[in-house]
């Protein structure tokens, strides 16, 4: 085993069988390596181990474990984004396209990774700040996605973009999605954006129900930052969020401002990653499911 880890945070639903059973496993199979564990509250009653909220700092982590579905592993980058705490993904949720450890391979893979075994990559964040007309301005980072989206109402939202010094379009639909390449496979990919290959420094501009149909998905560089500005619309309203966290409403006086975080995640992988056979195995490329008649 190699020095570099020798204290790891474990995250993941205490409550659900599918992850309490699995991290309880793990935290046994690290402790018996004489791995310090630390555990983010609320833990599985009558493990003993260290606890930590969620939200605290990670600066003396060694590595993060994450042990669920892709929203586990969001909110672990979260936890990770200011430290630079490396990540590690087991998947107990659906797809997992960030998660890509299958509880079979659970201990295997995680020895591996112990050993030294493993690849790694860089992944992008977005910084979202919402500036308001009287100068407030919040702010998020998120590894996924910023999303403008109209709610309460059945009217459609008109808002502009812009990205760099360059007018894109004027849009009328259900909102837009701005996503980096890790979250091009999420909700951009329902609303027929592209997947994007998570080595690239790219963005993918997504309009949501476009009210034109020739309004279509766009990439562009990530050192571009992007404005987003809601127009004056009877009735309208909208709300931004950040990987499924409100950010807030957004009213046409405001500016949205989304440019590439500082902060990038660094996700592990163990021997054997392949995102091109995770995307076959994920969407099921190259099978035939079709029913066959008799």
């Amino acid at each position: 085993m190699r020095e570099q880890f020798q204290k790891i945070t474990v995250l993941g639903r205490h409550d659900d069988s599918r992850t309490a059973e699995p991290i309880a496993a793990l935290v046994s199979h690290l402790e018996e390596k004489g791995i310090s564990v630390v555990r983010a509250e609320p833990f599985t009653p009558g493990a003993d181990v260290d606890r930590v909220r969620d939200d605290a700092p990670t600066d003396d982590v060694d590595l993060i474990i994450a042990v669920g579905g892709d929203g586990t592993m969001l909110s672990a980058a979260r936890v990770a984004s200011d430290s630079g705490t490396p990540l590690l993904g087991v998947n107990r949720g659906r797809l997992g396209f960030l998660a890509d450890i299958t509880p079979d391979e659970m201990l295997e893979s995680v020895d591996h990774v112990l050993a030294g075994k493993f690849t790694h990559d860089s992944r992008l964040q977005l910084e979202a700040a919402l500036e308001s007309g009287d100068g407030e301005v919040r702010t998020a980072v998120g590894l996924n996605d910023v999303v403008l989206q109209r709610r309460e109402t059945g009217r459609m939202a008109d808002f502009e973009t812009r990205v760099g010094e360059h007018y894109v379009n004027t849009h009328a639909g259900d909102g837009l999605i701005v996503a980096t390449p890790t979250g091009s496979t999420a909700y951009a990919l329902s609303c027929g954006g592209p997947i994007i290959e998570p080595g690239l420094d790219a963005i993918v501009l997504v309009p949501i129900c476009p009210h034109t149909l020739t309004d279509r998905p766009i990439v562009v560089p990530a050192d571009q930052p992007i404005e987003v500005r809601l127009l004056e619309r009877h009735d309208t309203k909208a709300e931004v969020t950040v990987d499924g966290r409100s950010l807030g409403d957004i009213l046409p006086t405001d500016r949205l401002i989304i440019r590439a975080a500082e902060q990038r995640i660094p996700l592990l992988h163990p021997p054997g990653y392949d995102f091109y056979g995770i995307l076959r195995s994920k969407l099921f490329w190259g099978r035939d499911n079709r029913t066959r008649g008799a």
